[in-house]
């Protein structure tokens, strides 16, 4: 939850219709970040403090043994049904709510150890069996532990030898994973590459142009968050699929199998010894985030929940950069010396890129243009949590001017006049988000464990600040693709980041760890040509005039990227398109005549018409809306019975649904393809690879009228289209996909994605 809770925006909401018209003309009159945060404070009260304790009850992060108890018998429940990724996950909750005193944490401990083993992580198992020991397992059970101690020495023992054989070139499989997972070059650099230049105009701000020729699928630039909170919410997490769906699926937040710093996914998370929320994938993550924001966070933790995501990241801004840099930012400005892109600086917080504080802080926050009322909830936010944390105890170190920290004998006593700008630097970070926080999204699973293609959607994950991602405007077309990155140390993905990038200082060359973005060109770049990404609405996904709307509401311009201006001039000057081009791209069909239905005019609620003069039947809105909103309930019905492990029910509504939309969809709706791929997915289940890939075929054209040729959405479709042949045994017709597969895919996420290693697999497999 992005903004905060619905409660807290009515309190506030309220607050300011209560207020005088006299402190409201005041208010809004204010025109600096330090005069809207100080106004906010001074109408602070008790009792909005106490409403914030109220509703954060609800948000609870105390170690609780009862909660951990309950854990513990739903992990039972899983693991008796071998769901052991399910069974897993429910011990790591149990081991977040557990009391170090508690008996819950060492019972959690061992029975995870045991999900472990039967996952194969046996050195994990051995890890997890030592902590059970380390927090009081009850001594007459320590004999399971030992036992499974030892099967885990056994297998591990077998394994080393194992890999020991492996070296060997004889013993290599047909699958060629080694190759693809090997690194061909050193450590990923942060930066932007030497093609690229940073400009700035009054129009466009600070922005990145080409000056030299890019080709499609070269890195234009990698990037770290300067800082980014995980998203509570709900993720799919599949489990063994039984019969009619009894033990289906389970679903857990994604922050409770994510690392809470830097985002990789795992069963075995290390929790906050103080509270139940916060989790991590190694005691290195844990240490890092504690003292860089959770020292502070961790009291206030479900008044953060409360607040919302937004405020949550605005205050790791600030803590994160300190007063020291804060006030070197702020002197830049009043300076005028916004150019700081030469800067050489040692201070990673302050250098040009790799955690640039002054990037972040040079952010637009736009102040002028959001409402009253939303500047008042923000002021009064950031007011709010800055009186918590001053009763919390003692200001953060990075915000105190003495070398050795404030006094810690706790207290607001402790927080002098200057630190209201911590306040201040909140409120600025908050506006700046609104318009310039960066979704984080990862492929998810959505298809069964046991399913023979892979299936798969887009979920968000967290929200973040790039400081150099941050520096490219918005094109409803862009010209590139973005990929993120979850823990670990990244391999570089093309030879564009093999040479110096410019400036070439080694304090920004360093290892990319954690959290990465890697911007691609998505097509040739020409020299003089800006770099432009998308901030959300694109044009294969909405119309020009509901783009506009919502690019103008979120970020206060009117685009003018090539799409809105050519679909704008299109709409200006009807007689320059070809005959029907408009009824071509709705998708839909005449039901008399199948010509192609365009727009009577430009009322939305006017119908449609065919193009065909020879016939030009209308239907009205309300019909082909009725139709197409029956396709979709027998769509989705049919994609529940694949859940429920039903195939073959959901093929026979699939087959049925398919006759209706022929009479209105065209192959290249969107809602087509969408049919052709359940329909596909049925067949598969059933075994019928040749079927499965003839609809997938279908849906193929759907994805590329929609999306381009060139997109990464044709490029996974193409990947299960691979898949279908494979299992299929068509030698012949995979082989023919795959070199398109990997064109497209090493185009939009780099030659070393894990895609591109099971395509390879299969191509060695099926040449050998």
């Amino acid at each position: 939850m992005d903004l905060p809770c619905v409660q807290w925006q009515d309190h506030v909401a309220q607050k300011w219709r209560a207020l005088e018209p006299k402190l409201k003309e005041q208010f809004t009159s204010l025109l600096e970040i330090d005069d809207v945060f100080r106004c906010g404070l001074s109408l602070v009260r008790q009792d909005d403090l106490d409403f914030l304790q109220q509703e954060s009850a609800a948000y609870s992060v105390q170690k609780d043994a009862e909660l951990a108890a309950k854990c513990r018998v739903r992990g039972n429940s899983s693991f008796k049904t071998k769901n052991y990724t399910a069974a897993a996950l429910h011990y790591s909750k149990g081991i977040c709510f557990a009391p170090s005193t508690s008996e819950q944490l060492s019972l959690c401990y061992a029975n995870r150890s045991a999900t472990l083993y039967h996952l194969q992580h046996y050195q994990e198992c051995l890890d997890d069996i030592d902590r059970a020991v380390k927090n009081g397992y009850p001594s007459h059970l320590l004999h399971k532990l030992e036992d499974r101690r030892t099967l885990c020495f056994k297998h591990l023992s077998v394994h080393e030898k194992g890999r020991e054989d492996d070296q060997n070139p004889a013993s290599n499989d047909c699958k060629g994973s080694d190759t693809a997972n090997s690194p061909s070059v050193g450590p990923l650099t942060v930066g932007i590459c030497p093609q690229v230049v940073v400009d700035s105009t009054v129009e466009k701000g600070r922005h990145l142009v080409a000056v030299n020729r890019i080709a499609a699928g070269e890195v234009i630039l990698t990037d770290r968050p300067y800082s980014c909170v995980l998203l509570p919410g709900m993720e799919e997490v599949k489990g063994k699929v039984g019969r009619y769906g009894r033990e289906r699926e389970v679903l857990f937040g994604v922050e409770d199998r994510r690392c809470h710093r830097c985002l990789t996914e795992t069963l075995i998370l290390v929790p906050c010894d103080r509270c139940s929320y916060s989790r991590y994938c190694s005691t290195g993550c844990q240490q890092e985030a504690w003292e860089e924001h959770h020292r502070w966070e961790c009291a206030l933790g479900a008044d953060l929940m409360a607040m919302g995501v937004m405020s949550q990241l605005a205050l790791r801004l600030a803590l994160k950069a300190g007063l020291k840099n804060f006030l070197l930012a702020r002197e830049s400005i009043r300076d005028k010396h916004k150019e700081c892109f030469n800067n050489h600086s040692s201070d990673p917080s302050t250098s040009s890129y790799g955690g640039s504080y002054l990037n972040v802080y040079n952010l637009l926050h736009h102040l002028n243009h959001h409402s009253p009322a939303l500047r008042f909830m923000c002021a009064v936010t950031a007011a709010t949590l800055y009186l918590k944390l001053s009763k919390a105890g003692p200001p953060p170190v990075s915000w105190s001017h003495t070398p050795q920290g404030p006094n810690k004998e706790g207290g607001d006593a402790d927080w002098n006049a200057e630190l209201w700008m911590l306040g201040s630097a909140v409120l600025q970070h908050i506006l700046q988000l609104r318009c310039n926080a960066q979704a984080i999204v990862v492929l998810q699973d959505t298809g069964a464990t046991n399913s023979p293609v892979q299936s798969n959607r887009e979920i968000r994950i967290a929200t973040a600040v790039f400081p150099t991602l941050s520096l490219l405007n918005h094109s409803c077309c862009p010209n590139t693709s973005l990929v993120f990155s979850t823990g670990g140390i990244i391999e570089p993905s093309g030879s564009a980041l093999s040479a110096d990038f410019s400036g070439g200082e080694a304090e920004w060359r360093h290892k990319a760890q954690g959290v990465t973005v890697t911007v691609r060109a998505a097509k040739l770049i020409t020299p003089g040509q800006e770099i432009l990404h998308c901030y959300g609405p694109h044009s294969s996904r909405m119309v020009t005039q509901e783009r506009r709307r919502l690019l103008q509401e979120q970020y206060y311009f009117l685009c003018q990227c090539e799409a809105c201006s050519q679909q704008q001039q299109d709409v200006e000057e009807p007689r320059q398109q070809e005959p029907g081009a408009e009824g071509r791209d709705l998708g839909l069909l005449c039901i008399k005549c199948k010509g192609s239905l365009k727009k009577r005019s430009e009322d939305r609620e006017a119908g449609f018409v065919c193009s065909r003069s020879s016939c030009s039947h209308c239907m009205s809105l309300s019909d082909v809306n009725n139709s197409l909103q029956e396709i979709r309930v027998n769509l989705e019905k049919a994609v529940e019975l694949m859940e429920t492990d039903r195939p073959g029910e959901a093929l026979r509504l699939l087959k049925k649904t398919l006759c209706q939309s022929g009479l209105i969809l065209a192959e290249t709706h969107p809602l087509q393809g969408e049919l052709a791929d359940a329909t596909a997915r049925a067949y598969a289940s059933l075994g019928d690879w040749n079927s499965a890939a003839s609809h997938l075929e279908r849906s193929a054209v759907a994805i590329a009228s929609q999306f381009g040729k060139e997109s990464v959405e044709l490029g996974r479709q193409l990947f299960k289209l691979a898949q279908l042949h494979f299992n299929g045994g068509s030698r012949g017709a995979a082989l023919s996909v795959i070199p398109k597969v990997r064109r497209l895919l090493c185009l939009h996420c780099g030659p070393h994605c894990h895609e591109l290693q099971e395509l390879k697999a299969m191509e060695d497999c099926l040449q050998g």
